[in-house]
């Protein structure tokens, strides 16, 4: 006989989850008394459950296996609920576990609020963040519920679930032996025929293409199909671009590497993707964070193919941007399966390396870290640092950013090295992520070194966590890219309400001296004022064997670009705009209507003239 508590630690444990991160509560008490009963696994006590939360989705993403996040009842799974839609929306396979009241108190009705103390229908709430939501009230279905848990989330295209369970079934005995598993139903399979039907389809254009190229998703690393992706593109010599989801699949060492894509597109300024008369999209959603508001005019020139594992997105029904051709496969199987088509093909592709180097040389000559950046003397300028930062750092490291301003500086600025991990949370994107996910990703692999970036305004979210650093001996070097403000959040009220900066910062926000508060936990600190100190600093904070905090100051600085104005403009037309001549000499197809003229933001325009 064994408790039902001990039972699901030790089957999370035989999946080789040696991490699990929680929050003790009364109500997940026997689960977390369960860890005493085993050595295959250990908990790691955080000090916030939305920060064990954040942890588990790093951990699933550098491990490869799903996270695991025990809360208490009530307000402890709460707390959950923003992880839980991380997980969801960028399809990371996480288990989540609630305590709940014993099963006698629970309310009979939902006409009731409240019966039990922190009663809370969290499978309720939970449900539309999660594949799969239950409460387990027999515990004789312990182990049904937990394959089927398991299995749900790592299943098709992942994502999270939530097992919530009652005090009285913890704490329940059970015969493992007697105990019904879960039979999963046949993998899910994929019409191979039509899929190289499809495949002869592609080859057949890509011969008649002159300009063809190939969008890299997240999908791609879920599906183990990153090396097939690479040797892909170097068959057909055409230019990659990754998603935010995808910078070190298609990393910015790789030869067919064509630049950044997106509203906030940065090497290329989008010039590649869209200009081009073939679009092979692999393993992504193609969200409005690529495409702009202007839906119709992404890659409008071009035969657009799909690949994808969730049936919903391949129905044109569903899709912001309608695709020709809707494969409805696994990356890799796909891939893999083109690749095969192409070499036992006996007629040759066309040579497509005269536009990959022009797609190359887009991306050479508008890098949106310029020279001028390091020249600045007060203050560091962000993406300035950024680049040295991504220089600095090695071949197997893990980067971990937060969101907003920070995220895009990163992502204009940081050149991945193909070995790399870059994570952050794009779908959900919470502020104050990258701090507790570079915990869980140092938890997950401590042998790499994990670099932590954060604005100001993340840091405030989740600082609590210094003290499971101490606690942990946690290893995470952050960079906190201090501008003193909201930048993003600036930026945007300039664009849209005439610059009226509210609540952003310097008026209604102001965040305190990170360093007085780090130093208050006995952790390490560094402090980065200028462009004289930056690379002996950046250096003292990598070689620190422990937790450091670097403070970096960026006074106010909030220009992300280049970027889209608004959110009508195609996405390869990007502020600050080109001379409009030389713009018209980048486009091979015909630029959209109004090119002559673009809008500006409210409070000025580049030239410095206010915008009549």
């Amino acid at each position: 006989m064994i408790k039902v508590a001990d039972y699901i630690i030790n089957t999370l444990a035989e999946r080789g989850i040696d991490k699990m991160f929680v929050v003790y509560g009364a109500a997940n008490g026997d689960l977390i008394d369960a860890f005493t009963r085993t050595a295959a696994t250990q908990y790691v006590a955080v000090m916030h459950e939305q920060a064990g939360g954040f942890a588990a989705e790093a951990y699933a993403k550098v491990k490869g296996i799903p996270g695991v996040a025990i809360a208490t009842s009530g307000p402890g799974g709460m707390n959950l609920l923003t992880s839980m839609g991380n997980c969801f929306y960028d399809s990371v396979p996480c288990v989540f576990l609630t305590g709940q009241i014993n099963s006698r108190f629970l309310r009979p009705d939902p006409s009731i609020r409240q019966i039990g103390f922190q009663e809370t229908d969290i499978v309720a709430m939970a449900a539309p963040v999660t594949k799969y939501a239950k409460m387990i009230l027999n515990p004789e279905d312990v182990r049904f519920e937990l394959e089927k848990a398991l299995w749900m989330c790592q299943e098709g295209r992942p994502g999270p679930v939530l097992l919530d369970i009652p005090l009285n079934v913890q704490k329940a005995m059970v015969d493992a032996k007697q105990l019904t598993g879960f039979e999963p139903p046949a993998a899910m399979s994929f019409d191979l025929t039509v899929v190289d039907q499809q495949i002869a389809r592609l080859i057949s254009d890509l011969q008649q293409a002159e300009r063809p190229v190939i969008l890299v998703g997240g999908g791609v690393r879920l599906a183990d199909a990153q090396d097939d992706v690479r040797a892909l593109g170097r068959r057909l010599n055409v230019p990659c671009f990754p998603t935010w989801n995808a910078l070190d699949v298609i990393s910015s060492d790789y030869e067919n590497y064509g630049g950044r894509v997106g509203t906030y597109g940065g090497a290329g300024r989008n010039f590649g993707i869209q200009n081009s008369d073939l679009l092979l999209s692999i393993g992504s959603r193609i969200s409005g964070r690529i495409t702009g508001g202007n839906v119709q005019s992404f890659a409008r020139q071009a035969k657009k193919y799909l690949v994808e594992i969730d049936p919903a997105m391949v129905q044109r029904k569903f899709q912001q941007v309608p695709f020709d051709v809707n494969i409805l496969c696994d990356a890799k199987a796909f891939t893999q399966r083109l690749l095969i088509a192409l070499d036992r093909r006996s007629k040759p592709l066309p040579d497509f390396s005269a536009w990959t180097g022009r797609v190359m040389e887009w991306k050479r000559r508008y890098d949106p870290v310029r020279p001028e950046f390091f020249a600045q003397r007060e203050r560091v300028h962000p993406y300035a640092f950024m680049r040295r930062l991504s220089e600095k750092m090695g071949a197997t490291d893990v980067l971990v950013g937060d969101c907003g301003g920070n995220i895009v500086v990163s992502n204009h600025a940081f050149e991945t090295k193909y070995g790399q991990r870059n994570l952050t949370n794009n779908g959900n994107s919470p502020m104050g992520f990258s701090f507790a996910g570079a915990m869980g990703a140092w938890f997950a692999d401590p042998t790499r070194q994990v670099v932590c970036t954060i604005g100001d305004g993340g840091f405030n979210m989740n600082p609590q966590e210094l003290q499971t650093f101490v606690n942990y001996g946690v290893k995470v070097k952050t960079f906190i890219l201090n501008n003193h403000i909201y930048g993003i959040t600036k930026a945007y009220q300039e664009t849209n309400f005439q610059g009226r900066a509210e609540a952003c910062g310097p008026k209604g926000y102001h965040p305190p001296d990170f360093l007085k508060i780090v130093q208050a936990y006995g952790i390490k600190t560094v402090a980065i004022g200028n462009h004289a100190e930056m690379d002996a600093k950046i250096d003292e904070v990598l070689r620190f064997d422990g937790p450091v905090v670097c403070d970096v100051d960026m006074h106010e600085f909030h220009t992300y670009e280049p970027r889209i104005f608004g959110w009508k403009t195609p996405i390869e037309d990007m502020y600050p705009y080109l001379p409009r001549e030389e713009f018209r000499a980048n486009m091979v197809i015909e630029p959209a209507e109004g090119w002559m003229n673009p809008e500006y933001p409210d409070v000025v325009r580049r030239d410095g003239q206010s915008q009549p």
